[in-house]
């Protein structure tokens, strides 16, 4: 069976080698996203025949692989089937997830009829185009442009790039944003332990990231990159929610001042969460990266 070992931080220069290669098109295949949620979803990989597997948990605590990267379509059935023993013998509750419609078209030429992939809804990443986020224009953004406009008249701000603010400042806001949740769910406290251990590394990573203080107080902060030509993916977005219009403001001058040069902007799934879904569906004008289950 395979031997995985859990991804650290040592691991990034062999995983890149293998992700920056691949045409991904979702947020799970960033060494960036896999290093946030290492601990959370117990990731970790193998390499077989010079192909990177990757294990992990979904938040339910269900293991599964993720699409192997780096094979080669004659590769494909072997890969498989090896990973339906490892499943097997791993009590694994699911073969396949997170996985991209490029990989379940090579599934279908390899097994036809005789695989049954699924989509997973809750799990479609939400992708925007970048010009709409930066003028929010047009009568469906009409709400959202008057929620950045109260936000500008109403408050005195100063924005400034992530690498600029100190570290300890950053983390302190984070906590700071996770006390006042009345939901401190297990996903949340691990989503900032990851933050607080990328921001820690933050000269290892080539992420863009952006804060905004208001009265010399740090209200929102946020993380993302550019993961092709054509793709941008937002990590991390926190904000001050009795700031009107905050969440609003980061989101449209991020992407006008990182990156207005990039078609579209991703900002990941919703895990089926009501608020987030309503959130995300709010600025109306979107497409979704799916992605697909197999069991």
């Amino acid at each position: 069976m395979l031997k995985f070992k859990r991804i650290d931080l040592n691991d990034k220069k062999l995983l890149d080698a293998y992700l920056n290669d691949f045409e991904y098109k979702s947020c799970e295949y960033s060494f960036t996203t896999l290093y946030i949620w290492k601990d959370a979803c117990e990731i970790e990989y193998a390499i077989y025949d010079n192909v990177l597997i990757i294990k992990k948990k979904d938040f339910d605590g269900e293991t599964h692989f993720m699409q192997p990267v780096g094979y080669k379509i004659e590769q494909l059935r072997e890969i498989v089937e090896m990973l339906k023993e490892c499943k097997i013998q791993l009590e694994m509750q699911c073969l396949f997830k997170d996985i991209e419609e490029n990989f379940v078209e090579d599934l279908k030429k390899t097994y036809g009829e005789d695989i049954e992939i699924v989509e997973d809804r809750d799990n479609f990443d939400y992708i925007y185009d970048s010009e709409k986020l930066i003028s929010l224009s047009g009568k469906k953004l009409h709400a959202k442009k008057n929620h950045y406009n109260q936000f500008i008249k109403n408050y005195s701000y100063v924005i400034k790039d992530i690498r600029e603010v100190s570290i300890e400042e950053c983390i302190k806001a984070l906590n700071y944003w996770l006390e006042q949740k009345e939901d401190k769910s297990e996903y949340l406290c691990y989503e900032i332990k990851g933050v607080e251990s990328l921001l820690r590394n933050i000269d290892k990573f080539n992420f863009q990231g952006m804060v905004v203080f208001v009265e010399d107080k740090i209200v929102a902060l946020t993380i993302g990159e550019k993961i092709s030509d054509e793709t941008a993916v937002i990590h991390i977005e926190k904000a001050d929610p009795e700031i009107k219009g905050l969440y609003t403001f980061i989101n449209k001058i991020f992407v006008e001042t990182c990156f207005s040069s990039i078609p579209k902007i991703n900002r990941e799934q919703d895990l089926g969460i009501p608020g987030l879904r309503k959130a995300k569906e709010s600025y109306k004008l979107f497409e979704f990266v799916k992605k697909y289950v197999v069991e």
